[in-house]
C-alpha cells in the first residue's frame, strides 16, 4: 500500500505595504517648516531692530554735539557752567552780535571768498582734465593719469617749507591767492579722478552726435558733457567746499594778516582773546558750522547720486 502524497502548502506571497499618502508626509513636514519660517522671521526682525537701533545711536552721536553747541551759544556764561547739559533760560541773540563784532563776520567773508574761488577753479580744471583723459587722444594719457593719482599720496604738510618760498617768489604770500592756488592744486588729483570715473560711462555716441551737429570738442564739453555730469560736479563741489572751509594748516602758515584770516584760524585767534566768554565762542562756532550744514542739505540728492554713479561704477 503506497503512502499518501503530502498536500502541497500554498506559497507565501510577500505582503505589500501601502505607500504613505502625500497628505500624511506633508502634515509631518509642516511643523518643521513652520518652525524654521518663524525662526527666520524672528531673525529678520531682530536684525532690522539692531540696524534701526544702530542708526538711532549714530544720529544721536552726530546731532547731539551740534545741538549742544547751538544751545550753549544762547546761554549766559553762568549757565554754561551751572547747567552745561540743560536748555538756555532765554534766547540771547546778543551773543551772535558780540561774536560778529569780535571778528567772526570778517573771518566768515574771507572763508566764503576763498572757498567759492577754489570750488570754481578746482571743479572746472578737473572736469576739463577728465574730459581730455577720457574723450581726447592726449599723448601720454596713461602717464598723466598716473601722475595725477600719485598726487593723491602727497601730504600737504610735507611741502610747507618749499611752498613758503614758492609763494614768496610768486608774490602771492599773505593773500587770498595763496590759499586759492594751494587749495586748487592739492585737490585737482582727487577731483579729476572722481569726475573721470563718471565720464567713462557716458556713451561716446553723445560726442559723435555733437560732432555731427557741428560742435567742436570745446563746445561739446561745455554744452553737452558738462551738463550731463551735473551730479558728480555737485559732489566734487561739496567735497571741495568742505575741505576749503575747514582747512587749517595752510591758512595758519601762509596768512599772517589778521584781516585775511579764514574761520578756522580766526576762531582760534578769537578764543585766545575771549578766554572766559564761552557763549560768544559757541556762537562763533555755530556761525561757522551753519553754512556747511545748509549746503549739504540743499545738495544732498545730487551729492549721493554723483558719488554712487561715479565711485560705485
Amino acid at each position: 500500500m503506497s503512502a499518501p502524497s503530502p498536500t502541497p502548502t500554498p506559497a507565501t506571497t510577500p505582503t505589500r505595504r501601502k505607500p504613505a499618502s502625500p497628505t500624511a508626509a506633508t502634515s509631518a513636514m509642516t511643523p518643521a517648516v513652520g518652525r524654521s519660517t518663524r525662526a527666520a522671521r524672528l531673525g529678520a526682525r531682530a536684525t532690522r531692530l539692531a540696524v534701526w537701533l544702530g542708526l538711532a545711536l549714530l544720529v544721536v552721536a552726530v546731532l547731539y554735539p551740534l545741538l549742544w553747541m547751538v544751545f550753549s551759544s544762547f546761554k549766559s556764561n553762568q549757565e554754561v557752567f551751572a547747567s552745561p547739559w540743560g536748555l538756555p533760560g532765554e534766547l540771547r541773540w546778543g551773543n551772535f552780535g558780540r561774536a560778529g563784532s569780535a571778528g567772526v563776520v570778517r573771518y566768515f567773508v574771507n572763508s566764503v571768498l576763498v572757498t567759492s574761488a577754489s570750488i570754481l577753479t578746482t571743479v572746472l580744471f578737473s572736469a576739463w582734465a577728465a574730459y581730455g583723459l577720457v574723450r581726447l587722444r592726449v599723448p601720454f594719457g596713461g602717464t598723466i593719469l598716473g601722475l595725477l593719482l600719485g598726487g593723491l599720496m602727497l601730504a600737504p604738510t610735507v611741502a610747507l617749507i618749499p611752498l613758503f618760498g614758492l609763494l614768496q617768489r610768486l608774490h602771492i604770500y599773505d593773500s587770498y591767492w595763496a590759499l586759492i592756488v594751494l587749495y586748487t592744486a592739492f585737490r585737482i588729483p582727487f577731483t579729476t579722478f572722481l569726475i573721470r570715473a563718471y565720464m567713462i560711462d557716458i556713451p561716446s555716441e553723445v560726442d559723435e552726435a555733437a560732432t555731427l551737429d557741428g560742435c567742436s570738442p570745446t563746445q561739446a564739453f561745455w554744452q553737452v558733457i558738462l551738463p550731463m555730469c551735473r551730479p558728480i560736479l555737485v559732489s566734487a563741489a561739496l567735497l571741495q567746499a568742505l575741505f576749503a572751509w575747514n582747512e587749517f594748516v595752510f591758512a595758519l602758515v601762509f596768512i599772517s594778516t589778521g584781516d585775511l584770516k579764514t574761520l578756522p584760524v580766526g576762531l582760534m585767534d578769537m578764543q585766545s582773546r575771549l578766554l572766559t566768554d564761552w557763549p560768544v565762542q559757541f556762537a562763533g562756532l555755530t556761525m561757522a558750522a551753519l553754512p556747511m550744514i545748509v549746503l549739504f542739505l540743499i545738495g544732498q540728492r545730487q551729492f549721493l547720486r554723483g558719488l554712487t554713479d561715479g565711485i560705485g561704477k
